[in-house]
């Protein structure tokens, strides 16, 4: 098998997944759903990839468990998190301006929703696919033990920083305030830190084989949307419009890579 022909075949998954799953976004006027599936897509292209692709094994069932394991505990949490409670209000406000100009929400939402995070996820996980399908070298190298000791650390900082912000927001006596104790006290957004690391960790252990550098391409497109589009910038401009103490909590605080806070 081909890379294009795997990437092809993968893509034709992803995006069946995805058009049932708008389907069933209909009849409940609520698109954020697809936010559920983001992760498990990505436990998807791994499995299917380990299934199709005739490349080293152990390297192969090394992506795909460290993959499988992200994506379905961040389906976990985000199911836990968001069902029951309605459109999220992003998706919500989307809806109400294009249904008010007239246009066709449910038409929309298929290509610029879900179709859209159906192709991010091929294009994120390229180094997942194509370090799968690399038969040589048939062995895994320093490469593969420090992407996945990187993975580890990316891993346990989402894992450990959505555990940290469901308890504290839990609490009723938190409302209001800003989370700025363990991993939140040394990063505004340990999660998305976290997210990004595991990401690169994955890559390494890709770059394992020969002529797989180029799919960096996977996690620089997620880093960038973690920082710039749906991730840092999106959430502290609503942050910093609802909570009066998040100033400070800027100010001495990394937005991104974890340091101790500023004093003073």
């Amino acid at each position: 098998m081909t890379a294009l022909t795997l990437v092809a075949a993968n893509l034709a998954i992803v995006l069946g997944c995805m058009l049932l799953l708008w389907l069933v976004s209909l009849p409940l006027r609520n698109a954020s759903i697809v936010d559920i599936f983001w992760g498990p897509g990505f436990a998807i292209v791994a499995v299917a990839t380990l299934l199709l692709a005739e490349g080293y094994a152990p390297r192969q069932w090394l992506l795909a468990a460290l993959t499988a394991a992200w994506g379905l505990r961040l389906g976990l949490y985000l199911a836990i998190r968001n069902l029951g409670h309605g459109e999220d209000p992003r998706y919500a406000a989307w809806r109400a301006r294009h249904e008010a100009a007239g246009g066709s929400y449910a038409l929309h939402s298929l290509y610029m929703v879900f179709g859209l995070q159906g192709l991010l996820i091929i294009i994120v996980s390229l180094p997942v696919q194509l370090g799968q399908l690399a038969a040589e070298p048939a062995r895994l190298g320093p490469l593969a033990w420090l992407g996945a000791a990187v993975w580890t650390v990316g891993f346990l900082f989402e894992a450990v920083g959505d555990w940290q912000l469901r308890r504290f927001k839990a609490d009723p006596a938190n409302r209001g305030k800003v989370l700025d104790t363990g991993l939140w006290r040394y990063t505004r957004h340990p999660n998305y830190f976290g997210n990004a690391c595991l990401w690169w960790g994955l890559w390494l252990v890709a770059c394992d084989a020969p002529g797989m550098a180029w799919t960096a391409v996977g996690p620089a497109v997620m880093t960038f949307f973690l920082l710039r589009v749906s991730g840092v910038t999106l959430l502290e401009k609503s942050l910093s419009q609802t909570k009066p103490q998040y100033a400070d909590y800027v100010r001495r605080t990394s937005a991104f890579f974890p340091r101790p806070p500023r004093s003073g």
